[in-house]
């Protein structure tokens, strides 16, 4: 049953007169008891302050004589409110201190009213029951105002970070007051340095990630990519938070430079994940490319590389694979080792004179050029790439 139709409509006129009243009571006592709504010195806030108290007041006392019977004005009203408070940047919270507070003090005057009416029980009940439905409304349409206003700022936020991260990684590369100017309107302090993470996974994704504060993100983008700012500050947690937040997806963390060579860390860090994909760097879970710059430098241009490889290492081109293999490995252990034929043979796990005999072989399919300083650079170049390029097991 409805508490409102119980309460009697006399209690309406007799409550109007006093209204102002009440909400000058209402009013000074929540700017005294609660800190948020404290701003004396302020008129037009204090004013504000007065005519939320006055609507809920008033919205009351129009249902109490029927002339608002659905409550739509209360939804209208308190929804409004509920998108000033988080203009304002509070949460629901206070506005609920607030309500509390003031239904303490119209509850009392609501009593001394009642005295005089000379109210029964059931209607007093009644009265009680309409009060309580009335701030249950009344919190209920500013929580969807509120919550409403969030998604609101939340996606203009979204547009505007969205909008720094195009200007970061734009060509060419924008001006450090431009870049300054959107990070403000984004509330993104600009860090002094970042590495840029570019994350794999599923083409389509049912939910963002949970990230650490300041890590901007570019979900539109295949690698998603992620903007971590300033990651090698000493006692940061950002790091383990941002392992646990990619809930085991492969990721590859571009090297730490200047902002204003973002579009460096972010080519690497993007080189190295399409390697992981491959087999040629761990597959699973984060990547650093600090870990792996001579993998990316040797793969920075694959075709040069190719190009080098066959040039240099034409002499084995025709050796059987099996074989070739072995004399390829015996001459990348060699060259490593400094020529060093004790050296070699502990690298690959086998007798000194299987060394010789591989040498020698070599030696008649390379000639003197195992002799020249850049024709050994050059060999062992191309002998790392092609061990590099092999997928790991």
């Amino acid at each position: 049953m409805d508490p409102f139709a119980v309460v009697p409509r006399r209690l309406a006129d007799l409550l109007r007169p006093r209204l102002d009243d009440i909400v000058e009571e209402v009013a000074r006592e929540v700017q005294l008891q609660v800190p948020e709504y404290s701003r004396s010195n302020d008129d037009n806030y204090v004013r504000t302050i007065r005519a939320g108290v006055g609507q809920a007041l008033r919205l009351f006392v129009d249902r109490i004589a029927d002339t608002d019977p659905d409550g739509k004005r209360v939804d209208y009203t308190y929804q409004e409110i509920g998108r000033g408070e988080a203009g304002e940047g509070r949460g629901l919270e206070v506005l609920q201190a607030a309500l509390r507070l003031g239904g303490r003090t119209v509850w009392r005057r609501m009593m001394e009213t009642a005295d005089e009416l000379g109210l029964d029980s059931r209607e007093v009940g009644a009265l009680a029951d309409a009060g309580l439905t009335h701030m249950h409304e009344i919190m209920q349409s500013a929580t969807e105002g509120h919550t409403e206003a969030r998604l609101r700022s939340t996606g203009e936020l979204l547009r505007r970070r969205k909008r720094l991260l195009d200007l970061l990684f734009g060509d060419p590369t924008a001006s450090v007051e431009a870049v300054g100017e959107v990070a403000r309107t984004a509330g993104w302090p600009v860090p002094q340095r970042v590495a840029v993470i570019a994350v794999g996974g599923p083409e389509q994704e049912d939910d963002e990630l949970p990230l650490p504060g300041g890590v901007l993100a570019d979900w539109s983008t295949r690698p998603v990519r992620l903007v971590v700012p300033d990651p090698d500050v000493p006692g940061s947690s950002r790091g383990h938070a941002l392992v646990s937040a990619l809930r085991g997806r492969p990721a590859a963390v571009g090297p730490t430079v200047p902002l204003s060579q973002i579009g460096d860390s972010l080519r690497w860090a993007a080189r190295a994940l399409s390697l992981m994909r491959r087999g040629v760097l761990p597959g699973e879970g984060v990547t650093r490319c600090d870990d792996h710059l001579s993998a990316l430098i040797l793969h920075a241009d694959e075709p040069l590389v190719r190009a080098l490889s066959h040039r240099v290492l034409a002499p084995l081109a025709a050796i059987p694979a099996p074989q070739r293999d072995r004399l390829a490995e015996t001459l990348l252990a060699w060259l490593q080792s400094g020529g060093s034929v004790g050296s070699t043979a502990q690298r690959l796990h086998v007798h000194p004179q299987t060394v010789r005999y591989r040498m020698r072989q070599l030696e008649k399919l390379f000639g003197e050029t195992l002799r020249d300083s850049q024709t050994r650079f050059e060999l062992e170049l191309a002998l790392r790439a092609e061990t590099a390029s092999e997928p790991r097991r």
